[in-house]
């Protein structure tokens, strides 16, 4: 897991800023701080770095500040004229203009990555259920991963049928309409892929959940395509797919 950055609230060293950001250690002294939102500053990405350092649009930050505030880029289906806004996981990044599509997946090297997608794949994510609680009318909420709260109706309080979410299960959403599409439970035999610890960006099939303490501290074994077994903290899991996974991945992570 990277370092937690931390120090003033409004700027950021670039010696301090996350070590797999793509940004020159010791040419400037500064750089962007992402803006307060869905995501930590140790697992996102400011969108101005994505347009200047990653997919190279501007050479200077004054460029991509105009091209960001002009709404040329897109995330999860919304203009997004934050030059600091956090990008993170499983995002959907729109390049109006080209329409070319991004998603952030975990990378075993860079730890966050942008992976090309196609139009019919940026009309959906993936979001982990981080959280659940039960409002008013007896209703439950559940609390995403990217900070997204979505509301699950329940006809009868005393007998949710409708509640089928457990924490650390993925639903697929709409964007931006954030309507659920799909449920994937993380239970063993589904596939998943690692968000963090020293096996980030592996992608493998549960094959065990060990519960000792806390659920979020189980240990999860996984066996990759090729037979070989992993293990990581459950807070480390992130599944994407029953028998196949729902979104396309790099093929560094199948390695």
């Amino acid at each position: 897991m990277p370092k937690r950055v931390m120090g003033s609230l409004r700027h950021l060293k670039r010696h301090a800023a996350p070590a797999w950001w793509p940004i020159p250690r010791k040419e400037y002294t500064w750089t962007v701080k992402p803006s307060p939102g869905p995501h930590p500053i140790d697992r996102c990405i400011p969108l101005l770095i994505i347009v200047r350092d990653i997919l190279k649009y501007a050479k200077t930050a004054r460029e991509a500040r105009r091209l960001i505030a002009e709404g040329h880029f897109k995330v999860d289906g919304r203009v997004r004229k934050d030059y600091k806004f956090p990008v993170g996981l499983m995002d959907v990044l729109e390049v109006v203009d080209t329409e070319e599509y991004y998603r952030i997946v975990p990378h075993p090297v860079k730890f966050l990555t942008l992976h090309k997608i196609d139009k019919e794949e940026a009309s959906f994510k993936l979001c982990r259920i981080e959280n659940k609680t039960v409002v008013t009318g007896g209703h439950i909420q559940l609390n995403l991963h990217d900070g997204r709260n979505h509301l699950v109706r329940v006809n009868n309080p005393l007998n949710p049928e409708e509640d089928v979410y457990r924490t650390y299960d993925v639903v697929k959403i709409a964007v931006p309409k954030q309507e659920i599409l799909d449920h994937i439970k993380c239970e063993e035999g589904v596939l998943a892929i690692t968000i963090g610890g020293k096996n980030v960006g592996r992608v493998g099939r549960i094959t065990r959940i060990e519960q000792f303490f806390k659920r979020r501290d189980a240990v999860v074994t996984l066996k990759s395509d090729k037979g070989k077994e992993f293990r990581t903290n459950l807070k480390y899991v992130f599944p994407i797919g029953q028998d196949e996974p729902l979104i396309s991945l790099p093929e560094e992570v199948f390695s």
